[in-house]
Protein backbone atom coordinates (compact mmCIF):
# COMPACT_ATOMS: atom_id res chain seq x y z
CA UNK A 1 0.00 0.00 0.00
CA UNK A 2 2.81 2.44 0.91
CA UNK A 3 4.46 1.66 -2.44
CA UNK A 4 1.23 2.50 -4.31
CA UNK A 5 0.89 5.81 -2.49
CA UNK A 6 4.51 6.71 -3.25
CA UNK A 7 4.01 5.77 -6.90
CA UNK A 8 0.82 7.86 -7.18
CA UNK A 9 2.55 10.80 -5.49
CA UNK A 10 5.49 10.53 -7.89
CA UNK A 11 3.16 10.36 -10.90
CA UNK A 12 1.17 13.37 -9.67
CA UNK A 13 4.42 15.30 -9.20
CA UNK A 14 5.60 14.33 -12.68
CA UNK A 15 2.28 15.47 -14.14
CA UNK A 16 2.60 18.85 -12.40
CA UNK A 17 6.15 19.32 -13.67
CA UNK A 18 5.00 18.24 -17.15
CA UNK A 19 2.21 20.80 -17.10
CA UNK A 20 4.75 23.47 -16.19
CA UNK A 21 7.05 22.35 -19.01
CA UNK A 22 4.15 22.31 -21.46
CA UNK A 23 3.35 25.88 -20.43
CA UNK A 24 7.00 26.78 -21.07
CA UNK A 25 6.77 25.08 -24.45
CA UNK A 26 3.72 27.05 -25.46
CA UNK A 27 5.14 30.28 -24.08
CA UNK A 28 8.35 29.92 -26.06
CA UNK A 29 6.78 31.13 -29.28
CA UNK A 30 6.99 34.58 -30.78
CA UNK A 31 4.09 37.05 -30.84
CA UNK A 32 2.77 35.36 -33.98
CA UNK A 33 2.61 32.08 -32.06
CA UNK A 34 5.51 30.59 -33.96
CA UNK A 35 8.19 28.75 -32.03
CA UNK A 36 11.66 30.29 -32.33
CA UNK A 37 14.70 28.05 -32.19
CA UNK A 38 18.23 29.11 -31.33
CA UNK A 39 21.66 27.58 -30.90
CA UNK A 40 23.38 27.70 -27.51
CA UNK A 41 26.81 26.74 -26.22
CA UNK A 42 26.77 23.90 -23.70
CA UNK A 43 29.17 21.33 -22.20
CA UNK A 44 27.92 19.03 -25.00
CA UNK A 45 28.87 21.55 -27.69
CA UNK A 46 26.57 23.84 -29.65
CA UNK A 47 22.98 22.58 -29.27
CA UNK A 48 19.43 23.38 -30.32
CA UNK A 49 17.35 25.32 -27.77
CA UNK A 50 14.10 27.28 -27.70
CA UNK A 51 13.84 31.07 -27.51
CA UNK A 52 14.38 30.97 -23.73
CA UNK A 53 17.47 28.77 -23.95
CA UNK A 54 15.70 25.60 -22.82
CA UNK A 55 17.25 22.46 -24.35
CA UNK A 56 15.39 20.52 -27.05
CA UNK A 57 15.73 16.78 -27.64
CA UNK A 58 14.94 14.21 -30.30
CA UNK A 59 13.71 10.65 -29.79
CA UNK A 60 15.14 8.06 -32.22
CA UNK A 61 12.13 5.69 -31.97
CA UNK A 62 9.99 8.34 -33.72
CA UNK A 63 8.98 7.16 -37.19
CA UNK A 64 10.57 9.78 -39.44
CA UNK A 65 8.78 13.05 -38.67
CA UNK A 66 5.90 11.20 -36.95
CA UNK A 67 5.99 11.29 -33.16
CA UNK A 68 5.43 8.10 -31.18
CA UNK A 69 5.59 9.95 -27.84
CA UNK A 70 2.12 10.29 -26.29
CA UNK A 71 0.54 9.80 -22.87
CA UNK A 72 3.07 9.23 -20.09
CA UNK A 73 5.90 9.82 -22.56
CA UNK A 74 4.58 13.26 -23.56
CA UNK A 75 4.00 14.10 -19.89
CA UNK A 76 7.72 13.73 -19.18
CA UNK A 77 8.91 14.79 -22.65
CA UNK A 78 6.49 17.54 -23.79
CA UNK A 79 6.60 18.22 -27.54
CA UNK A 80 7.65 21.64 -28.82
CA UNK A 81 4.37 22.98 -30.22
CA UNK A 82 4.06 25.88 -32.64
CA UNK A 83 1.08 27.88 -33.88
CA UNK A 84 2.72 28.94 -37.12
CA UNK A 85 5.83 28.38 -39.18
CA UNK A 86 8.83 27.92 -36.84
CA UNK A 87 11.38 30.73 -36.85
CA UNK A 88 15.13 30.14 -37.23
CA UNK A 89 17.21 32.15 -34.77
CA UNK A 90 20.93 32.82 -35.11
CA UNK A 91 22.82 29.66 -36.08
CA UNK A 92 19.67 27.65 -36.83
CA UNK A 93 19.33 26.37 -40.38
CA UNK A 94 15.90 27.44 -41.64
CA UNK A 95 16.05 24.68 -44.27
CA UNK A 96 16.05 22.07 -41.46
CA UNK A 97 12.99 23.50 -39.69
CA UNK A 98 9.58 21.95 -40.23
CA UNK A 99 6.45 20.72 -38.51
CA UNK A 100 4.52 17.51 -38.10
CA UNK A 101 0.88 17.12 -37.12
CA UNK A 102 0.29 15.24 -33.86
CA UNK A 103 -2.69 12.98 -33.20
CA UNK A 104 -4.41 15.86 -31.37
CA UNK A 105 -4.01 18.11 -34.42
CA UNK A 106 -1.32 20.33 -32.85
CA UNK A 107 1.81 21.17 -34.86
CA UNK A 108 5.05 19.87 -33.42
CA UNK A 109 8.31 21.47 -34.54
CA UNK A 110 10.83 19.26 -36.34
CA UNK A 111 14.51 19.89 -37.05
CA UNK A 112 16.37 17.83 -39.61
CA UNK A 113 13.35 15.55 -39.72
CA UNK A 114 13.36 14.98 -35.93
CA UNK A 115 10.28 15.93 -33.85
CA UNK A 116 11.48 18.08 -30.93
CA UNK A 117 10.76 17.71 -27.22
CA UNK A 118 11.53 19.26 -23.86
CA UNK A 119 12.50 17.24 -20.76
CA UNK A 120 10.52 18.19 -17.65
CA UNK A 121 13.55 18.58 -15.39
CA UNK A 122 15.25 21.08 -17.72
CA UNK A 123 13.79 24.29 -16.33
CA UNK A 124 16.73 26.65 -16.68
CA UNK A 125 18.79 27.84 -19.60
CA UNK A 126 21.64 25.43 -20.33
CA UNK A 127 20.33 22.38 -18.46
CA UNK A 128 20.71 19.08 -20.36
CA UNK A 129 19.46 16.58 -17.78
CA UNK A 130 17.63 14.53 -20.42
CA UNK A 131 20.76 13.81 -22.46
CA UNK A 132 21.14 10.07 -23.00
CA UNK A 133 18.18 9.18 -20.75
CA UNK A 134 16.74 5.85 -21.90
CA UNK A 135 12.97 6.04 -21.49
CA UNK A 136 9.91 4.91 -23.45
CA UNK A 137 11.83 2.67 -25.79
CA UNK A 138 15.01 4.57 -26.52
CA UNK A 139 17.54 7.24 -25.57
CA UNK A 140 16.91 10.96 -25.88
CA UNK A 141 19.56 13.17 -27.51
CA UNK A 142 20.28 16.87 -27.97
CA UNK A 143 20.80 18.02 -31.55
CA UNK A 144 23.65 19.93 -33.16
CA UNK A 145 23.07 22.93 -35.46
CA UNK A 146 23.40 20.45 -38.36
CA UNK A 147 20.45 18.45 -37.00
CA UNK A 148 22.61 15.52 -35.89
CA UNK A 149 22.21 13.75 -32.56
CA UNK A 150 25.01 14.35 -30.06
CA UNK A 151 25.74 11.02 -28.37
CA UNK A 152 28.02 12.01 -25.51
CA UNK A 153 27.56 13.63 -22.14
Amino acid sequence: MKHSIKLLTALAGAALVAATAATLALASGTKSGSARLNIAKSPLGRILVDSKGITLYDFPPDKGTTSVCYGACAALWPPLITHGKPVAGQGVRASLLGTTKRKDGKLQVTYGGHPLYYFVTDRKRGQTTGQGVNQFGGPWWVLSPAGKEIHHG
